[in-house]
């Protein structure tokens, strides 16, 4: 088969080529394991989004396999997310479910289009601020629509905006359920047990067995599944082709938009976390043709718009997943629960779903981030603010809208500040002898790389070959700034990333010549804690000095120990 054929070939089919019994057995565990983990959360972010709890389902079983069967990813795992909870129940709110099921197809045609003409990198022009204000604030839109089930609040109708929601809530205070109360907060203990001390015990599943059989010995008077919804039905889902309805065509090409970027940017972000944790490499481009056709054969059945999930690829790996196979085996299970279990189903509680959500929302919120986005520029906070502000309060779509143009603005600001007119001088040039690598020679334990022009966000790939040949990399990597005119948030993380990558696998990074702006970019972001204070250096001259101290240290420290520690160090 031609090289270039296989560009074009799905993980599954790759990887099959030397399948055998072991990895069967080890998909086996992985994809009952991930199948029993998907159930919860697949009703929960049905019912969040404002639809059945089947559809949720349906939507796990269908793209579930159709994202494993022909992905790009070894160990990707696909279905109804949270980030999608606020988009659908917004569409749905407007549009109606057959508004949801056009905008979902149209998302596919659009996933497939970008993975077809190429595009799968695309993404990388989302810079950092937009995704992390992005996610935060759905990570707080979802946390503020479960408030009534986690408390088990009397509310016949539950506003669509973020202020009146909290209003209401507020006014139906006074109806709170002791015993839902009880559920929830005991199913959030032991989410956060399992998460802090037993990370391989899949907290999700204990909880929903755990709570479903404390509400149906006890009698506890919750809602569940079964008193809201009559439960989930038995039997196989039915294919059928939905209403469309011309007239909205255009109206649902922003939303499309956003579901198909949405979708685009949580399954290649999630394929990067598979490759992390599997030692492997995603292709993007099969990756997105796969997310476009299952989110245009879900709507088929039911279902909702589905992307890369990063929890239960994770926990897909956790559980020893070798191949695809392990993600169509949990598709498979989650249709033999359908089959075979869905009476029991009705009886899980309301309140321990909303725990499991709230979770899931602090998980995916990146919290983390904010600390690192307030120690950059204040055109950057400014960006993150506004995004998570603008969702909370507006739309998904608005608030990608605005925060992508900002970005922009701010990447003409940044380039067209990286245009000087400077008069050369005797100083200047006597200066400049100590970055120049013309005469200087680069001993075999090093190796330079680099930048040249503006580091921002759309450029950050440029790292990947570099990261392609890292285990052929001598111990101590150097890259040189001399020319790198400006970096944002972004391209900051992206050199964050290099450098965690380059040691863990035992290899030094040295930074030099960073000119005026990145150098204070850097300071301000702390950015030493990812190489030390003494690895990054004024000019290459120094940094080949410093090259060669690690470098003699690394052989005449005696201990294990000891090396183990100098390597932290530099």
């Amino acid at each position: 088969m031609t090289p270039a054929l296989n560009v074009w070939l799905p993980k599954s089919v790759i990887l099959l080529r030397d399948y055998d019994r072991h990895k069967f057995l080890s998909d086996l565990v992985a994809g009952i394991t991930v199948g029993l983990v998907a159930l919860p959360l697949a009703m929960a972010f049905a019912i969040a989004s404002g639809v059945s709890p089947q559809a949720g389902i349906y939507c796990a079983i269908v793209t579930g396999f159709l994202i494993s069967a022909l992905g790009g990813s070894k160990t990707q795992i696909g279905g109804p997310t949270g980030a999608f909870v606020v988009v659908v129940s917004g569409i749905i709110a407007k549009y109606g479910i057959d508004g949801l099921f056009m905008c979902t197809m149209m998302a596919g045609v659009l996933l497939v289009l970008l993975g077809v003409t190429g595009m799968g990198t695309a993404v990388k022009y989302f810079p950092r601020p937009v995704i992390v204000g992005f996610t935060n604030g759905i990570a707080i839109l979802i946390v503020s629509t479960q408030i009534r089930d986690l408390f088990g609040l009397r509310m016949d109708h539950v506003p669509g905006d973020f202020f009146h929601r909290m209003q209401a809530f507020a006014q139906a205070a006074n109806t709170i359920s002791g015993q839902a109360t009880s559920v929830a907060l005991a199913s959030l203990a032991i989410m956060i047990f399992c998460l802090k001390y037993a990370k391989r015990v899949p907290g999700a599943i204990i909880v929903t067995f755990g709570a479903t059989a404390a509400v149906t010995l006890l009698h506890l008077p919750v809602d569940t599944i079964g008193t809201r919804f009559g439960g989930i039905p038995s039997g196989l889902p039915t294919l059928a082709l939905p209403k469309f309805h011309y007239d909205i065509f255009r109206q649902l090409l922003s939303p499309a938009f956003t579901v198909a970027m949405l979708g685009a940017i949580e399954s290649l972000m999630s394929a990067v976390v598979s490759d992390r944790m599997s030692k492997d490499k995603h292709n993007p481009n099969v990756e997105l043709m796969a997310q476009g056709v299952a989110n245009i054969v879900s709507p088929l059945f039911g279902g909702l718009p589905a992307t890369g999930a990063i929890a239960r690829t994770a926990t897909n790996v956790r559980a020893g997943a070798k191949t695809p196979v392990a993600g169509m085996i949990h598709a498979l299970t989650l249709l033999a629960i359908v089959l075979f279990a869905a009476p029991l189903v009705k009886n899980v509680p309301l309140a321990a779903l909303a725990a499991i959500l709230m979770v899931v929302a602090y998980n995916m919120g990146e919290w983390q981030e904010i600390p690192e986005i307030l120690k950059l520029s204040a055109a950057d906070i400014t960006v993150w603010l506004l995004t998570m502000t603008l969702t909370v309060v507006t739309d998904l779509t608005f608030a990608l809208e605005v925060g992508m143009v900002l970005a922009a603005l701010m990447f003409i600001r940044k380039v067209s500040r990286t245009t000087t007119v400077t008069r050369v001088t005797r100083d200047y040039v006597e200066d400049s002898r100590v970055h120049v690598l013309q005469g200087k020679d680069i001993p075999a334990y090093a190796t330079v790389f680099r930048i040249h022009g503006p580091f921002l966000f759309g450029a950050t790939d440029k790292f990947a070959d570099l990261l392609d040949s890292l285990q052929s990399l001598p111990p101590i990597v150097i890259l040189r700034l001399r020319n790198m005119t400006a970096i944002d948030a972004t391209g900051l993380g992206a050199i964050e990333d290099l450098a965690d990558q380059l040691h863990e696998s035992g290899r030094s990074l040295l930074l030099c010549g960073a000119r005026q702006q990145p150098a204070q970019l850097m300071r301000q972001a702390e950015f030493e804690r990812h190489v030390g204070a003494e690895n990054i250096c004024p000019s290459i001259a120094e940094a080949l000095d410093r090259a060669a101290e690690v470098y003699q240290q690394r052989h005449t420290t005696p201990s294990a120990e000891s090396r183990k520690e100098d390597l932290v160090r530099s």
